[in-house]
């Protein structure tokens, strides 16, 4: 067993001891275990996998997580970081889990546990650079020209902010695996870190923005006809992945989902356009960019599609289509973006 694994059952013990379980290492009878878990005269085995962070794509991508429930044993995850809704997808997988900043997931035959634990502070983790404003903006960055050679000045200047909070949010990235090298290229991981944290609530209209509405177009900051001069407003999720080809049926009726470049667009929006009283009313849906970029860097579709709507960069459409567990992930599973923009999901 390598120092890795035998570190992680360490924790794992010291975890369901906390939570008031008792434990004992396997012998040499039980090597399809890496640990016992005691209830009584039983001995159930535990079956571990060890990760960093632990991404909710890799309950697709990884087969074990496909394999039916062992009704004689326990799995579980233990990684230092492990998202909301990859532990509902491990949970729904007939899996438990340990995030070691101090969640304790148990489930299996006879057996359930759920309980904090204490964080694990024996192997401490760079600060979560995606919790800030600045580390969202970078990864955004990143992630949207993945084959750059990023500088952190040249970064810095395209996210407006100081190179001394690019470089920490960088280091702490490289600490946590998820950006390589010295270009900064962003790890696989990285877009599914940023679809855990990336914000999804909405607005609801009555009516829908267009051109032609003399001061209210001005007013809402629309931006349609003067897409790469300004910032404005960003066709975003179902209907912007139609018009990108991804493979995915939009209705007629569904709402036009857009990002808006500021609270006071978001604000004027809501009593120019009206507040739809539930979702059947609604004709559109706003909020403002989760970082500037969506809002400042928008795609004219003109020369490929009939659609007038300035689009939202792919990467941010695909980070909206990753919202839904279901559907989103598996559109975006056989979709890649149109030429000039790289798949980095």
């Amino acid at each position: 067993m390598d120092s890795r694994s035998d570190e992680a059952i360490s924790l794992l013990e010291d975890a369901l001891a906390a939570a008031g379980a008792q434990t004992a290492r396997p012998s040499a009878a039980d090597s399809a275990a890496d640990l016992l878990l005691v209830l009584g005269e039983s001995r159930i085995p535990v079956q571990m996998k060890r990760w960093s962070t632990f991404p909710d794509h890799a309950l697709l991508a990884d087969p074990a997580f496909r394999q039916p429930p062992d009704p004689s044993a326990v799995r579980l995850v233990v990684a230092d970081r492990i998202g909301e809704r990859a532990r509902q997808g491990l949970a729904q997988a007939g899996w438990g889990w340990l995030d070691l900043r101090g969640s304790l997931h148990v489930q299996g035959p006879g057996v359930l546990i759920h309980s904090d634990v204490p964080a694990s502070w024996e192997r401490p983790t760079p600060r979560d650079p995606l919790s800030t404003p600045s580390g969202l903006a970078i990864a955004c960055a990143l992630l949207a020209a993945p084959r750059e050679a990023h500088t952190v000045r040249g970064l810095a200047r395209r996210v407006g902010r100081a190179a001394s909070t690019v470089s920490e949010v960088l280091h702490a990235l490289r600490g946590a695996g998820l950006v390589e090298g010295p270009s900064s290229a962003p790890a696989s991981e990285l877009f599914w870190q940023v679809a855990d944290v990336w914000p999804n609530e909405r607005v609801r209209l009555k009516s829908r923005p267009g051109e032609g509405m003399g001061p209210v177009t001005e007013a809402l900051q629309l931006g349609f006809g003067d897409i790469g001069g300004s910032p404005g407003w960003a066709l975003t999720d179902t209907l912007a992945a139609a018009v990108y080809g991804a493979p995915v049926a939009a209705r007629a009726d569904v709402p036009a989902d857009y990002f808006v470049p500021s609270e006071a667009a978001l604000r004027r929006a809501r009593t120019l356009l009206g507040v739809a009283a539930s979702p059947g009313e609604a004709r559109a849906t706003v909020r403002v960019g989760p970082v500037p970029d969506v809002c400042a860097h928008r795609v004219d579709p003109a020369s490929w599609s009939s659609e007038h709507r300035p689009l939202a960069a792919p990467i941010y459409v695909a980070l909206d289509l990753a919202q839904d567990v279901g559907r989103g992930r598996e559109i975006l599973a056989d979709w890649d973006p149109p030429q000039g923009w790289t798949r980095v999901w």
